[in-house]
């Protein structure tokens, strides 16, 4: 398990994380989410004891990281912010570094080295030095790195970053994986990234938390929670139906986007609306197109929260 508790870092006197408590058990996928400067890097180095909290404390696997921070670490895979590493050194000689520090011999170490040379799709630059990768390759290399020991628990802060649609849907797929046996903590400003892999997401802003639910949880506190949005087959409806739709019962707005149009119609208090807009069509004798239901915008709620 991953515990923090009272978490709190300063800079003399500004606030850069405080009073942080929260707890991820294992087969969790815990998304840290903030706008930038919330304070979510901050928080993912105390964790991996790269920085020193001015109080509280925080424990990977039962290990304090501050009183036992070399069994908290043997516990741990850490992904950092820009996934720094050494430039000169190829990619091979990068990794087997990495697998000698963490105590990888033998048949352990050739097996582990090949499994994520394969999992990663490293194998056309393992001879490369690692200052001539592209972005893409030198995220790989840090997530290589980091799940090289196979670790309890992972921590990635932007794991995504810099890579394609396609590599970015490989290291999802890698992180639902994993996440079977193993804790995974991803820092992210992307919220693509929770929909996608997250099963519980905390939201800090101004370095406190400010939500912690699953991201079902959080899109249901959308205003476009049960939301109903359609296209209209002839454009000429538009206004006819919005002024019919902003008369219903239980209508918070009516929103039109003109290039495409669509009207988006927003629920009072996430009441049900899709029955009483198709039955207005209907009677109407108007013809929809691409009805669809919303379960809520992340990015709204988002912005809500941490404004």
């Amino acid at each position: 398990m991953i515990k923090t508790d009272r978490l709190t870092k300063r800079y003399g006197s500004i606030p850069a994380v405080e009073d942080v408590s929260f707890e991820v058990a294992p087969g969790e996928v815990l998304g840290f989410l903030g706008p930038n400067g919330a304070g979510k890097t901050t928080t993912m180095r105390m964790l991996a004891g790269f920085v020193a909290p001015t109080s509280g404390n925080a424990s990977i696997c039962g290990h304090d990281v501050g009183s036992a921070p070399i069994a908290a670490r043997a516990c741990l895979g850490y992904l950092p912010e820009g996934a720094p590493s050494y430039g000169e050194m190829s990619v091979r000689g990068f990794l087997g570094f990495i697998a000698d520090l963490r105590g990888l011999a033998g048949a352990r170490r050739r097996a582990r080295l090949d499994h994520v040379f394969g999992r990663l799709q490293l194998e056309p630059v393992l001879e490369q030095t690692i200052e001539t990768l592209s972005k893409g390759f030198r995220r790989r290399v840090g997530l290589a790195q980091a799940i090289v020991h196979d670790p309890a628990v992972l921590i990635l802060d932007e794991p995504t970053d810099g890579l394609d649609p396609n590599q970015k849907h490989e290291v999802r797929s890698l992180i639902s994986e994993m996440s079977r046996d193993k804790i995974v903590v991803i820092s992210t400003h992307i919220l693509e990234e929770v929909a996608a892999v997250c099963t519980r997401a905390v939201i800090i802003a101004r370095g406190r938390i400010v939500a912690d639910q699953t991201p079902q949880q959080l899109a249901a506190r959308s205003r476009y929670h049960n939301a109903v949005s359609f296209r209209l087959a002839d454009e000429d409806d538009a206004a006819r139906m919005r002024a019919a739709l902003e008369a219903l019962p239980g209508i918070a707005a009516v929103e039109y986007a003109t290039r495409e149009r669509r009207l988006t119609v927003l629920p009072r208090d996430g009441v049900s609306l899709l029955a009483p807009v198709q039955a207005l069509a209907a009677h109407s004798g108007m013809e929809l197109g691409e009805l669809h239901l919303e379960a809520g915008r992340l990015d709204d709620v988002f912005r809500t929260i941490t404004a």
